[in-house]
């Protein structure tokens, strides 16, 4: 095995003595950090590299918080009753995962959101790290594996659901029977497709 199957695995035995006490340490010091960092080295090598960065020019990490939990609206001051008030339990078509891509796009409007990956998550929040690409470095211009990325139609990917957590959370990981209604959008079929 190479050593990003080692990693991997370390990753995926959370309850292992080595990574809790990391994951506390790591939870203790995002906590008091701002909801959008950037970062020189992703925490998770293996992961990272699968979704395509690269630890070359041009290639942005930013870790992202973002709260846990439903929504909530002002509670109406009169003309319903109780249940159908709709205060609480208010629940997004979206990922978490989606809103970190679409807040780091915010932060850093002159790069592009390639992909994204969990990388913790306690009772109140998730972290998510986002790879991020310099159209305009000429790097990756001259690299024809991403440069793909440059083109202007590309702009705004995680806005508008083109990344990989955006299709999940659009429901197009799924084709044939039972996905008539979920493109080309689900708001061309009246949000009944998913």
């Amino acid at each position: 095995m190479g050593l990003y199957s080692y990693v991997e695995k370390m990753w995926k035995d959370k309850d292992s003595k080595v990574m809790k006490r990391l994951s506390r340490q790591r939870r203790i010091k995002w906590r008091r950090q701002p909801a959008t960092v950037r970062i020189d080295r992703p925490t998770r090598i293996d992961r990272a590299r699968k979704l395509g960065y690269k630890a070359k020019q041009g290639f942005v990490l930013a870790r992202v918080r973002v709260r846990r939990g439903s929504r909530q609206k002002p509670r109406p001051t009169r003309g319903r009753r109780s249940k159908r008030m709709g205060v609480t339990k208010i629940t997004l078509g979206k990922s978490r995962q989606v809103m970190a891509e679409e807040n780091a796009e915010r932060r850093f409007p002159n790069l592009r959101v390639l992909n994204s990956y969990w990388v913790e998550a306690d009772g109140m929040y998730k972290w998510f790290e986002i790879i991020l690409v310099d159209p305009n470095h000429p790097v990756i211009q001259s690299d024809p594996r991403i440069n793909w990325i440059c083109d202007p139609t590309h702009k705004g990917r995680a806005a508008r659901g083109l990344t990989s957590a955006g299709k999940k959370s659009r429901g197009l990981r799924k084709k044939g029977l039972g996905t008539e209604k979920i493109r080309p959008s689900l708001a061309s079929h009246r949000h009944r497709g998913k």
